[in-house]
């Protein structure tokens, strides 16, 4: 039964595309071009958070299972903070780990100073030490947040939280849920097993032992019978692809990487590490539930399940998706970008120059090598660089000098048979075309590269020196990360 809806989905969804794309394969010749601007935002509040980052014990396999000693930023394991467009957050990060860390606002356009990562953007915020960020999100939509230094195990171990700026809604759905996918690394006592392995570093990743969803197993939720629900789907996993689908209800993408697209109905989106969808959710009858699927499992796998509650259901009317405004963006001027090509691929070098310059028990070389997010063994590399460093606080060129405020089109290119989920801080870019995976035009942050693929992306360029990298963490660390440099 589920292939054969997946059949009849894909049916649809390519109909869908095809009364409304170019030779492309694309949505529409611009991002959204059907949803109505968004007002100008008010006054905002002022949020003063305190992220704690510390060890506390969680029962990750259950209510019954051992005690798993994890790292989080609040007492609330994985923390939802919801704020609107024109507030104004100033999170005081206080670091109680054994190690330095840092935020990274990922998808959020800050200031480059506030992009956390640690000596590129900011000192390392080192044990006992806290850091004070000030963020004004100039977008609404679906974000997260999680460090940018040993990210394998700092987010292997649960550091992270899920930011919602409000704002998009012209009209409020019935319920907004959150699903933030992840694996846990994790042995059957509960200790954590190796977040790293070099066979999963070399190849597609390190996958986890434990699937979750919120950070626990597959759960049952309440939702209105008949009512709208605003889905919010995020892969915060290190590693694994996802590709979510809605089992028993009709749904509609409606933001990819929380920028509003024309809705367009879901059959699957494949969805690499970082990367997330917003989806409208038409809940059944009373009595009647419906499934949140990963079909990218080699069997379909149940993310989250959704029942509605028996009695009175919502007046039937027809399923209108277009519920948010248009997002509001700069756009590249594409007659008048300049054309740069980055190659994604295996490394040519086997040992970065971190490593060659620092024997394995200097103590600066943990701090190093976890610090800048490097290993002593390169796998991967974008344009034949590697990402690696000398010793503090110098740090490798840029991938690519660039003008503030000047346009851009940059071609990506898989050399490799693996998925690559490319992400560029501090921008959101407009996903222009792809060789492979027939995808809308849209606005995103990090967009997936399939195994020989090529992706054109369009931006104007802010200020700052910005991480552009691999979200597969492994890949990210051994190599295929760099930065550029926007004067």
């Amino acid at each position: 039964m589920l292939t054969d809806r997946r059949q009849v989905l894909k049916g649809l969804a390519a109909a869908a595309l095809a009364s409304t794309a170019g030779g492309s394969g694309l949505l529409a010749r611009t991002a959204a071009p059907d949803l109505p601007p968004r007002p100008p935002a008010g006054a905002g509040r002022v949020h003063d958070w305190i992220f704690a980052a510390a060890e506390r014990p969680v029962r990750l396999l259950g209510p019954d299972g051992p005690v798993t000693t994890v790292w989080s930023y609040s007492d609330e394991f994985l923390p939802i903070k919801r704020v609107r467009v024109g507030d104004t957050i100033r999170t005081r990060l206080e670091n109680r780990l054994g190690e330095h860390t840092a935020l990274h606002w990922h998808g959020v356009r800050v200031p480059n100073a506030m992009d956390g990562v640690p000596y590129l953007t900011q000192a390392p915020v080192t044990k006992g030490e806290s850091f004070l960020y000030e963020v004004a999100p100039p977008d609404p939509g679906t974000f997260f947040i999680h460090p940018h230094c040993n990210e394998s195990g700092q987010t292997g171990r649960g550091l992270s939280a899920v930011l919602i700026v409000e704002g998009d809604e012209r009209r409020r759905p019935d319920a907004d849920l959150v699903a933030a996918y992840k694996d846990w690394r994790l042995a059957e006592d509960g200790t954590w097993l190796p977040f790293e392995t070099p066979e999963g570093a070399s190849r597609a990743g390190t996958y986890g032992t434990v699937r979750a969803v919120n950070g626990v197993a597959p759960t049952t939720h309440r939702v209105p019978a008949g009512g709208d629900i605003r889905l919010r789907i995020l892969n915060l996993d290190a590693t694994r692809v996802i590709e979510p689908g809605i089992e028993g209800a009709e749904a509609a993408v409606i933001a990819i990487d929380g920028n509003a697209v024309t809705p367009f109905p879901l059959d699957t989106w494949r969805m690499g590490p970082a990367m997330r969808i917003d989806v409208l959710v038409r809940a059944p009858a009373p009595g009647e539930s419906f499934r949140l699927i990963d079909y990218f499992s080699a069997e379909p796998w149940t993310l989250a399940t959704y029942e509605t509650a028996k009695g009175e259901a919502r007046p039937k009317r027809a399923f209108d998706p277009a519920i948010l405004y248009a997002p509001d963006l700069p756009r590249a001027d594409l007659r008048n970008a300049q054309r740069l090509n980055y190659t994604f691929s295996a490394a040519s070098g086997a040992v970065t120059e971190a490593a060659a310059m620092l024997t394995p028990d200097d103590p600066l070389a943990k701090i190093l090598l976890d610090g800048l997010c490097v290993r002593d063994t390169s796998f991967w590399a974008i344009n034949k660089a590697s990402w690696a460093s000398g010793s503090q606080p110098q740090m490798p060129p840029p991938l690519g000098l660039f003008e503030t405020g000047r346009s851009y089109v940059l071609e990506l290119m898989n050399a490799t048979p693996h998925h690559h989920p490319i992400h560029l801080h501090g921008h959101t870019f407009e996903v222009l075309s792809a060789s492979r995976l027939k995808r809308p035009r849209h606005f995103a942050d990090t967009v997936l590269l399939q195994p020989k693929e090529r992706i054109e992306i369009a931006f104007v360029a802010a200020p700052g020196n910005w991480m552009f990298h691999c979200h597969v963490l492994e890949h990210m660390e051994y190599g295929m990360m760099g930065y550029l440099r926007v004067a």
